[in-house]
């Protein structure tokens, strides 16, 4: 057996193997013998069927088989023995393949080729700055989270008259051009919601109407050509509802109100159970900044690993053998259209990057991702998804009976191992690099985010 190699390009390679039949022969021999002990073929007792009937009724397949085994083989010990770094797999190097009649005394020629890993440093420093912001709780983002607690647990109410934030539970009707009603258009009996009206002059003309009363409207400007929300109250397709130029003519049926929850103590106990110990309002205001805090941090944190994972690509420069990863992307998914992978390599490229400077790290830095850390990980992502549906976690004991479930697939267990090396990584990079904190509030916060 020969094996070559042949640099193509900076980041590509051609490896060659040829075959000659004393590299294949022991193996297909010992295949054949194999196969004859556990054949049942009639004529021939159990154990009993000659090699040699056997390498006339199966020997090509078995021929086949095992030279792609060799193949295999021989291509993953020399990579390792090369140390050779390759992104996706090796790729069978189709032009120009010659015919073989497999019968046992061909000699066999197979080139594959390669994409290679580049070669780079990674120099982080405390001469990488960053800023960490910090977000404060101010006035308005509290008043607002105070506001929807108590409109959850508030209760429903029917006033004569509509007010902002009101629910008009309406019938609408399809106007035509001459303001009457369309006898063959849309009539649909819906709730419309104040808080979502985006043109303030339609909202102001829906505040102060009683039941009975109507008001003619342009049902794209009320909702900022929202076609997914006209389609929602008018109960159309989408696209008719984007391309419906139609007015409308609102009657109000009920008006519905949902008045907000006293700060009581019954109040507080759904909010916080009965045990929180949580009896005035300063206390639930200093219990609802503390949530705040917490999901503000939250937000804060996720913020840097997403700017440590854009400064490290816009950093640390290197190339891609992007032709070959584009013909391997290609190759291994079949149902992949060119406009799909045209629109989506740029993502696929980032990511891989990603993945080679993290891996850098883990080596130069000699990280390590022990199981411990995987299960820790599985088990509080699970446990926030348990809370997603119950405000009552899940005991102990049954939470790491799930996790440990959750990672006998194979799947989810690879994922999890990728997620904890990148926090790793993200971690390691927060001690090196130099963090500005910068105070800021929720609001310019979301902007900041948008």
């Amino acid at each position: 057996m020969n094996i070559s190699q042949e640099k193509t390009g900076k980041l590509n390679a051609l490896i060659s193997i040829n075959l000659n039949p004393e590299d294949y022969q022991p193996r297909v021999d010992k295949a054949i013998k194999e196969q004859a002990k556990k054949a049942k073929i009639p004529g021939f007792r159990p154990g009993m069927v000659p090699p040699a009937h056997i390498k006339r009724m199966y020997g090509k397949s078995i021929l086949v088989d095992e030279i792609n085994n060799i193949l295999s083989d021989s291509l993953n010990n020399y990579l390792e023995e090369q140390k050779l770094e390759v992104l996706g797999q090796p790729l069978p190097k189709m032009d120009d393949q010659a015919q073989y009649n497999w019968d046992f005394n061909d000699q066999f020629a197979f080139t594959y080729e390669v994409g290679l890993a580049p070669e780079f440093d990674v120099n982080f420093s405390t001469e990488d700055k960053l800023d960490q912001y910090v977000i404060k709780v101010d006035d308005e983002t509290l008043a607002s989270r105070i506001k929807n607690l108590r409109r959850s647990y508030g209760k429903m109410t029917n006033p004569d008259v509509s007010a902002d934030g009101d629910v008009l539970y309406s019938e609408l009707e399809q106007l035509s051009p001459d303001g009457s009603v369309f006898e063959e258009g849309i009539k649909q009996t819906s709730s419309v919601r104040l808080d979502q009206v985006q043109d303030e002059a339609i909202k102001a003309s829906l505040i102060g109407l009683k039941k009975g009363d109507t008001v003619e409207f342009d049902i794209q400007k009320a909702f900022n050509n929202d076609a997914a929300r006209v389609a929602g109250l008018l109960k159309i397709e989408e696209d008719a509802a984007a391309d419906l130029k139609s007015n409308f003519r609102l009657t109000v049926k009920n008006v519905n109100r949902l008045e907000e929850s006293d700060l009581d103590q019954a109040f507080f106990d759904k909010i916080f159970g009965e045990e929180s110990g949580v009896t005035t309002e300063e206390e639930f205001r200093t219990r609802i900044i503390g949530e705040l805090e917490t999901m503000m941090q939250q937000d804060s944190d996720r913020k840097l690993q997403n700017d440590l994972y854009e400064y490290s690509l816009e950093k640390i420069k290197f190339e891609l053998p992007d032709e070959f990863l584009k013909r391997w992307l290609k190759a291994t998914n079949e149902k992949l259209t060119d406009e799909e992978l045209a629109g989506g390599y740029d993502d696929f490229a980032k990511n891989l990057k990603w993945t080679l400077i993290t891996n850098k790290v883990m080596t130069n830095q000699d990280l390590k991702v022990e199981y411990k850390d995987v299960f820790e990980q599985a088990k509080r992502q699970l446990d926030a998804q348990f809370r997603m549906y119950s405000p009552q976690p899940l005991p102990e004991e049954q939470l790491g009976q799930y996790t440990v479930q959750f990672l006998q697939n194979k799947e989810n267990a690879n994922r999890i191992f990728e997620e904890v090396k990148a926090l790793k990584v993200l971690d390691y990079l927060k001690g090196v690099i130099t963090l500005n904190p910068k105070e800021i509030t929720y609001k310019e916060f979301e902007q900041l985010t948008a």
